[in-house]
This record gives structure tokens, sequence and C-alpha cells, in this order.
């Protein structure tokens, strides 16, 4: 068997792995998919009068919180996506520090399949989670307009977000001393879209936060998100996302195969 096939065959065992992984340990996954429905729900009931009430003109109380409603669950969506690849960085850091690598080093595999099966076996978690919020969303009053290319569009950029952040999280896991510390270390991730346009629009900030906001990746994400569900995406954001996107995954990509063959000179 050749280089190429070999290493997609070595990549389908690991995805297998990796999948067989979530099912045996379900604790981690429910974990995953329930924070972010516990955001949603929190930000929806608790706050969402209030803060819908700021969002065009809608009026406090319940009004406020079905305007709010639409306006928060793009956001959260993209929100599953960083928690879920906050899971691949602990089950990363696990496999380095549990020596099940070290025993993969010893096997005639495709060295790159490791980590390719835990990015693959995530980015299906993410989509899964995603799929969860969603219906959440729904059952809740979220009401998207989006069309059926705009479904498309939205699943091809969900999918490539959650590739982005899903090999940034295997270098931080990689680059974690132990599954404590790769628990903690993608936490950013989860932060940033507060410092976005995700909860309240940028225009209500103080203008330093303002500018941070606009300008960080996750802004165009949400609002290309956002515009899909509602049927009238902004190609302008829709370009910075994509581009994001891939800069993320290509640097993420970069530097956990860097820390790994690192870790194989040891």
């Amino acid at each position: 068997m050749t280089a190429v096939p070999l290493a997609l065959h070595d990549s389908a065992t690991m995805l297998r792995r990796s999948l067989r992984r979530m099912r045996r340990y379900p604790s981690m996954t429910v974990i995953l998919v329930g924070m972010p429905i516990v955001f949603l729900l929190l930000f929806v009931y608790v706050f969402g009068g209030a803060l819908g009430a700021g969002i065009g003109g809608a009026e406090a109380g319940g009004a406020g919180r079905a305007v709010y409603v639409d306006y928060v669950t793009p956001a959260i969506i993209v929100m599953t996506a960083a928690a879920a690849a906050q899971g691949t960085a602990i089950s990363v850091a696990m496999d380095m520090t549990e020596g099940i690598i070290a025993r993969f080093r010893t096997m005639a595999i495709s060295p790159g399949s490791v980590l390719a099966g835990h990015v693959l076996g995530s980015v299906i978690q993410s989509l899964l989670a995603m799929f969860v919020l969603l219906v959440v969303g729904l059952l809740i009053g979220f009401r998207p307009a989006a069309g059926p290319l705009d479904w498309l569009a939205l699943l091809g950029l969900l999918t490539l977000v959650a590739f982005a952040l899903t090999w940034l999280s295997v270098a931080l896991g990689l680059l974690s001393k132990s599954a404590e510390t790769a628990s903690n270390t993608p936490m950013f991730l989860i932060l940033l879209p507060f410092l976005g346009s995700g909860f309240v629009p940028v225009e209500t900030m103080p203008t330093a936060v303002r500018w941070f906001a606009e300008y960080q990746p996750f802004t165009p994400i949400i609002e290309t998100v956002r515009g899909l569900l509602q049927g009238a995406p902004d190609g302008a954001a829709a370009a910075w996302a994509v581009g994001w996107s891939l800069a993320v995954a290509v640097a993420g990509y970069l530097w956990a195969r860097a820390l790994y063959r690192r870790e194989r000179v040891r």
C-alpha cells in the first residue's frame, strides 16, 4: 500500500477509535453539548427580556425575549464548536500522558493519522452538538428564515469553523503537560464570543472594547452565521469569516504538527 492510501486507511482507523471513545465516555459529550444549552436557556430566559429590549427597538418583556432568542442563538451555535474543541484538547493531552501515543509510535502506522483521527472525530461531535443546540433553539422560539442555499452555506461554514478550532485545540492539547491543564488552555475560545457581537451589538460597547470586538475573528463568523440563518448573509463578513477560519486552521495544523514532531524526537 502506498503512502496516501495508507495514511487514509490509518486515519479512518483512528477516527473509529475517537468515535468509540465518545460512545464509551458519554459524560464528556453530555457536558460539551449541555453547557451551550444551559447558556442558551440562561441568556434567553434570564437576560433575554432586558437585552432584547435594546435590540431593534423591541419592547421589554416577552417581545424583547423573542427578539433576543433570534439574536443570541447563532452566537451560541458558534460557541458550541469552541466547547467541543476544548474536549479535543483534553483527549489529546490524555493520549500524550497515558502512553498510548508512545505505543502508536512503535507501530507501522502513518504518524499524522493519530491527530487526524482526533480532528475528524471532534468535527463530527461539534456538528452533532450544534444540531442539538439548534433544535433546542427552535423549541424555545428561534425562527430562522434561511433558504436551502443558506443552510448549505451554513453547514460548510460551521464545518470549517469546527475544523479550524479543532486543529488549534489539538496544538493546545499537545502543548499541555496534563489533561487538567488542557481543560483550561482553550477557555479563551469560549470567552471570545462574549467580547464580540455574539450577545450584544458592538455599537453598545466602549470605544476600546468595540475596536477589539469588531476585529476579532469570532465577530465576522457570528455575523455570517446570523446572516445565513436570517436568509440575508453579509458578503464582506462572510469573506472575513472564511479567511479567519482558514488562517486559524493552517496555523493550528502547522503548530500541532511541529509539537507532535518535537515529541517524536524525545
